[in-house]
């Protein structure tokens, strides 16, 4: 008995250590697999992930010899990557991204939103105004924490008038928390103003590009030619915020917050003016910007949208200035919806085939025309697709935008001409001087100095 217990009791052993040098024997290094997985489907793999020290166990088991795409999915499921296609031999390696999904993931979203929520116009009506009691009430929510925190009875300070041809320029700021101030530029038709007559109104928060370059000039510029008063200002630690708070902070929970607040209260400034037309406000970004339109629209005093080169059922803004709240995953929703949440007013999609809003005519597109159906509305949407063009802000996306609001507003197209625009330098945009030497005194040099609140905010993603 005694012998068979220890010839049972070795078994188990040589059992454990067999498993055990099995599995040692199997085990490879994250930085080898991939590169077998690269020899194997002779593909070229961007690996933009961290992958010192990281072990695949039982490795070849996640290999699909029919499948590149399988192999690498189940790889990088383990440590929370994923791959992007970028061209036929290409794939990207990247980390996994809460706000970027696959087209065909758009596409089932969009599907499931259609029929569950937009099959009658009533039920389409409770849909939006869901979206616009919690998406648009965390939106009002953030604002009004840092509303708490603002400066109270802030006005808006307007440098000296530059007089161009159709147009004048004019720098702004205003103080937004104690010492902080939130700067752009007012370009306005050069016309003397008929008694009781009054302009339409264009926001324009920009994406990640400073408002200094020439495209953003040239559209701010033509928009005021055309006869609206046409407004940019800067992101959060972007041109003279970054002056005053660093670039690190466009990358927090503040400067989601406090862009939201920023153009919520140069809205309010600028509707206490009395040349402007509260029948007529229009809002319009590329990108970072176009993601800002879609959720400000939410506010009606917006009259008309048009998001640009941004609006896609499966990426909801790729930096914390867009995402870091996730807003649409309060909804189950997505950016889409998100604008369709804006009829029956005029919405705008500017759109392109070399970024995620690829597919707005097969998947998007539809979605938005069904809703807008359900509401008698479909007129008020208009579509500008440049299948052969990539992510920017160029010509023939600048033209969508003008004929958009020229619809919307009855502005002039006949004053369309770039070339009649005067390009300034970065420094003439400046309220404060190119390196903030004409800050106020009390204006705050860092992040620490802002209000408690703001300040742990505008670190805690960085």
């Amino acid at each position: 008995m005694k012998r068979l217990l220890t010839l049972l009791l070795l078994m188990t052993v040589y059992t454990a250590s067999a498993q055990y040098d099995h599995a040692a024997t199997h085990t490879k290094s994250l930085d080898q697999v991939l590169r077998e997985i690269s020899e194997r489907f002779s593909t070229r793999l961007r690996v933009q992930v961290d992958t010192v020290g990281l072990v695949v166990p039982h490795a070849d088991s996640y290999i699909r010899p029919y499948s590149l795409e399988e192999s690498l999915e189940n790889v990088l499921q383990l440590f929370r990557y994923k791959y992007v296609k970028q061209s036929a031999r290409v794939y990207k390696i990247k980390p996994y991204e809460p706000h970027y999904r696959t087209p065909e993931e758009g596409r089932k979203h969009i599907d499931y939103l259609a029929a569950t929520y937009h099959t009658t116009k009533a039920d389409s009506e409770r849909r939006m105004a869901e979206l616009r009691e919690v998406i648009g009430g965390h939106i009002t929510a953030r604002c009004d924490a840092l509303a708490a925190l603002m400066v109270e009875g802030a006005e808006l300070e307007v440098g000296k008038k530059r007089t161009f041809e159709g147009y004048t320029v004019e720098n702004f700021s205003i103080e937004t928390l104690p010492g902080l101030y939130l700067c752009g530029s007012i370009y306005r038709p050069a016309k003397k103003l008929k008694r009781g007559e009054k302009l339409p109104l264009i926001l324009s928060p920009d994406g990640h590009t400073p408002r200094y370059i020439a495209e953003t000039q040239l559209r701010l510029a033509t928009w005021a030619r055309m006869g609206a008063v046409a407004v940019g200002f800067d992101l959060v630690g972007y041109g003279e915020s970054e002056l005053q708070l660093g670039a690190k902070t466009h990358h927090s929970l503040l400067a989601q917050e406090l862009q939201w607040a920023n153009c919520r209260l140069l809205l309010d400034k600028m509707l206490e003016m009395k040349e402007i037309d509260p029948t007529r406000i229009g809002l319009c970004g590329a990108s970072g910007g176009g993601t800002q339109t879609m959720q400000m629209g939410l506010d009606s005093r917006f009259t008309a949208t048009c998001p640009v080169i941004s609006l896609s059922s499966y990426f909801d803004g790729g930096c914390p200035c867009e995402s870091a709240f996730l807003l649409p995953t309060l909804a189950e929703s997505c950016n889409a919806e998100l604008a369709a949440a804006h009829a029956p007013r005029p919405l705008g999609v500017v759109s392109d085939g070399k970024d995620w809003t690829a597919h707005v005519p097969e998947i998007e597109g539809p979605f938005l025309r069904t809703i807008y159906r359900l509401q008698g509305k479909e007129s008020e949407l208009r579509f500008y697709h440049y299948p052969d063009e990539g992510h920017d802000f160029g010509v023939n996306k600048r033209t969508a935008v003008y004929d958009f609001f020229a619809a919307c507003f009855g502005l002039d197209k006949g004053q369309i001409d770039e070339e009649k625009v005067v390009i300034e330098s970065p420094e003439a945009l400046k309220l404060f001087g190119a390196e903030g030497e004409k800050l106020p005194a009390k204006a705050v040099r860092s992040i620490e100095e802002l209000p408690r609140y703001a300040a742990e905010r505008a670190v805690s993603l960085r």
